[in-house]
């Protein structure tokens, strides 16, 4: 199986990663302005926490692109992190969905599984020995 090409997946990760940060600066500048601080104190561990693992993405991929030895370690860690967080999202929201639960539980596998495939893809292709010869620093 040929690996991912690394600045593909440079470009996916910094611009996706890029994006997620500015959604959620977005919504937490949007609920400070509605004044509703209560809400935004109550998450600022996780929020300050999801913003970190973000941060971590949109390094790694700016990393990849610009060739970085230290890209590698910080983009897996990424990767690994968020499927983590994905799964458990997954079943804390197939747990609170009322019953049947048959149709919530296909989209959910048809949104899950990609992207569990594609980090896994991501995992692989960074750990391959075009990757450790690109990225060697």
């Amino acid at each position: 199986m040929e690996p991912l090409s690394l600045k593909l997946i440079g470009w996916i990760y910094a611009l996706l990663c890029g994006a997620a940060i500015l959604v959620g600066a977005w919504i937490i500048v949007a609920v400070h302005l509605r004044g509703d601080r209560g809400a935004l104190a109550a998450r600022v561990v996780e929020d300050t926490i999801l913003f970190g693992i973000w941060t971590l993405g949109l390094a790694g991929g700016i990393g990849v692109l610009l060739g970085r030895a230290w890209s590698r370690p910080v983009l897996e860690l990424f990767c690994w992190a968020f499927t983590v967080l994905l799964l458990l999202n997954a079943w804390a929201r197939w747990r609170a969905a009322p019953p049947p639960r048959l149709g919530f539980s296909v989209s959910l596998v048809l949104f899950v599984v990609p992207v569990i495939a594609f980090t896994g893809a991501t995992i692989l292709t960074l750990r391959s020995e075009t990757a450790l010869r690109a990225l060697a620093g």
